[in-house]
């Protein structure tokens, strides 16, 4: 393969990069809109005239909504929050306990396109868990469910379920023991029933190309981008990295810190903290969410912003930063904090297009945050990703990991 079109999938735009996988080099870049109706119209737009074949992934339509249904809700929903981000989904309900009539409708009102159920430890309790998969039998709309619970029951639980005509995935369990966490056979199990039944579906494309070519939700990607980011920058003095992504319709947020010293001398990860972790706000776009952000940037205390694009992106970001650390401080003390980065990547269309003065205007203003947002920017090296590399550097990540590197290779020299 001397080429290759590695193509972002997003609600406005379809971005391409056409790079040499051989040696990482970027070739090209193009956009063009996302087609409504039949998303593989912008991709071959995005394309047109490479002779390259083509991989993908996607966040059309929101990209991945999922319900997490748990036992309780600081503990196992909790942990089955935590792995649908690491997998990139959009979170859209979370439930804990029994599921009663009220509870389904809520489930039913939020239209997710995959269940996470969870619940349990390994060996303990499994009343719940059965309970909410005979509940989720009864619903009208056959929903997906990825079972990720206590796996002395998970048999049994698929079956119900498979008996139902529910698709059912199993997984481990992402709560093996009270204060372990593991989201990545979920994850795994997640991003399987992505590929089969959001992009083999018709929701997007009837064309057999796209499910040919899209390996992973957007989001999934772009965060295995960040982590060869993080390993590219593994030797620098502040060597953990924090990308901000302001899209149209949500604002993601991806950090990889660096590993805590006192952690890394006893070779331990800090008990239920993931090493890459990942904020999605729905209400956060500067596009079809901006009215949302407005509200949000009211409840903030902040300015709401006119229509100027960057202007909408700088509040995005103010209030994405601060639920961010809002989040980082639930994993507690053995969670290394978003605050001690030392590269920061802004990335999406309001930056990418900026000129360089407006972008360091906003970053200054973003600095003096004193809601929490500030913090993030303090003593960091700010850069913006122009070439929109990130994603494609993640769909490179598994099997061609040299590549990726040198992809990003700009990015760390910047």
């Amino acid at each position: 393969m001397t080429l290759l079109a590695c193509v972002d999938i997003g609600s406005t735009w379809t971005k391409a990069a056409l790079v040499e996988p051989a040696s990482g080099r970027l070739v090209d870049t193009r956009q063009a809109p996302t087609t409504p109706g039949d998303v593989v119209g912008g991709v071959l737009a995005a394309t047109e005239g490479w002779d390259a074949p083509v991989r993908a992934c996607s966040s059309a339509g929101g990209g991945l909504r999922l319900a997490v249904v748990g036992y309780e809700e600081l503990i196992s929903a909790e942990a089955g929050h935590r792995a649908a981000l690491s997998a990139g989904a959009r979170v859209v309900h979370v439930a804990a306990g029994r599921l009663d009539a009220a509870a389904l409708g809520r489930l039913a009102a939020a239209t997710p396109d995959v269940v996470l159920l969870v619940g349990g430890t390994d060996g303990g309790d499994a009343t719940v868990l059965r309970h909410n998969a005979a509940a989720l039998t009864g619903t009208e709309r056959s929903v997906p469910v990825v079972v990720a619970g206590n796996v002395a029951v998970r048999a049994e639980v698929c079956a119900v379920l498979a008996a139902a005509g529910a698709p059912v995935t199993p997984a481990d369990n992402v709560l093996p023991d009270i204060g372990r966490l593991a989201p990545e056979s979920a994850r795994a199990a997640i991003r399987d029933v992505f590929l089969t039944h959001v992009i083999g579906g018709a929701r997007l494309s009837a064309d057999p190309r796209l499910r040919r070519w899209v390996r992973a939700v957007t989001p999934d990607a772009v965060l295995d981008g960040v982590a060869v980011l993080a390993e590219l920058r593994a030797a620098a003095e502040a060597p953990g990295v924090l990308v901000l992504d302001v899209g149209g319709a949500t604002t993601d947020v991806y950090c990889v810190p660096a590993v805590d010293a006192e952690q890394a001398s006893l070779h331990r990860a800090a008990v239920g903290v993931p090493a890459r972790r990942r904020t999605v706000e729905g209400d956060l776009g500067v596009h079809a969410s901006a009215d949302a952000l407005r509200q949000a940037a009211g409840d903030e205390g902040l300015s709401a912003p006119g229509d100027d694009p960057l202007a909408l992106g700088e509040v995005a970001a103010v209030v994405a930063l601060r639920r961010h650390l809002r989040a980082e401080a639930a994993y507690g003390p053995g969670g290394a904090s978003a605050r001690g980065v030392g590269l920061v990547v802004l990335s999406g269309g309001v930056f990418r297009h900026a000129a360089p003065a407006a972008t360091a205007a906003v970053v200054q203003r973003v600095a003096a945050d004193r809601g929490g947002a500030g913090g993030v920017l303090a003593g960091a090296r700010v850069v913006v990703d122009r070439r929109y590399v990130l994603a494609a550097a993640g769909l490179l990540a598994r099997d061609a990991p040299a590549a990726a590197s040198g992809l990003l290779s700009g990015l760390v020299a910047d």
